[in-house]
């Protein structure tokens, strides 16, 4: 399992400075030619596009770490992003008015905000900490779900609760790719419907992913060597989004949250390994 980058670096640096992990090299060429790469890429967007297709977004944690085995965790992430941006516009129109907009009222502004204020703090954050404190929400929602499994009517959602989970997901989504712990932090207690919600949560990400172009373009995030890639791994992203949307249609509202549970502690253990505390 590949860690994400140390804490003694900045969550952002220049791309004159970036290579292909090494400061002694620097990118040469337009294109990955890796035939390695393509591999771990094809299955790690293969895998991602099925999770925000149809299985509520989680297993798609393992997108970044997959290509990272290739190619160092900044770059990766770099390279799936307009891809996961195409994905969040298919998604959206597979689960089209299927969402709860009584949730997304409160949850797209916080979230937007979240977002405004991980940019401000961009280079200033300890990326470590972060991590840290998203895995352990990860891990006790997870936890306590299999523990407890509760039944009967779930809990209403309420504005003050909104505002901070849409705000903390939004924040962590920019900051270190880790939104939907806090999103679904909020959402699984409420019971929602699969569908509902699986297309809250698309909607939810489809704002906040398309939110990021251009604090990530003012950050240097964009690049031609990492766009042309994407491009390049492009046309899986329907495939994946199809797949998923079909296995949603399969499987049964106790099946569906138990792989979004079981993704969710997944999620809260790769953060704290990130971290340095798992």
């Amino acid at each position: 399992m590949a860690r994400a980058p140390p804490t003694g670096r900045p969550l952002w640096t220049p791309l004159a400075h970036r290579g292909n992990g090494s400061d002694d090299q620097p990118a040469t060429t337009l294109l990955i030619l890796d035939p390695w790469f393509y591999l771990a890429a094809t299955i790690a967007v293969l895998i991602v596009g099925i999770a925000k297709g149809g299985l509520g977004g989680g297993i798609g944690v393992v997108g970044v770490p997959l290509m990272a085995t290739v190619v160092s965790p900044v770059q990766a992430a770099a390279i799936l992003l307009p891809i996961l941006m195409v994905m969040d516009a298919l998604a959206l129109r597979a689960y089209w008015r299927l969402w709860d907009w009584h949730n997304l009222q409160v949850l797209i502004p916080a979230s937007l905000i979240g977002t405004a204020l991980g940019f401000t703090a961009a280079g200033y954050l300890s990326a470590d900490a972060l991590r840290a404190g998203v895995g352990v929400i990860a891990l006790a929602y997870a936890v306590q779900y299999f523990l407890r499994r509760a039944t009967g009517p779930g809990k209403q959602s309420h504005v003050v609760g909104g505002l901070f989970w849409g705000a903390l997901s939004g924040f962590t989504s920019f900051s270190i790719h880790a939104g939907g712990p806090p999103l679904q932090a909020y959402l699984l207690p409420q019971r929602l419907h699969r569908t509902t919600f699986q297309a809250t949560s698309v909607v939810f990400f489809f704002v906040v992913n398309w939110s990021k172009v251009g604090p990530y373009a003012w950050l240097g995030q964009w690049s031609a060597d990492n766009l042309l890639t994407s491009l390049v791994l492009l046309p899986l992203a329907p495939l994946g989004i199809f797949l998923g949307r079909r296995l949603h249609d399969h499987v049964n509202d106790e099946l569906f949250f138990r792989v979004v549970h079981a993704s969710l502690f997944v999620i809260g253990v790769k953060l704290l390994y990130d971290a340095g505390i798992a």
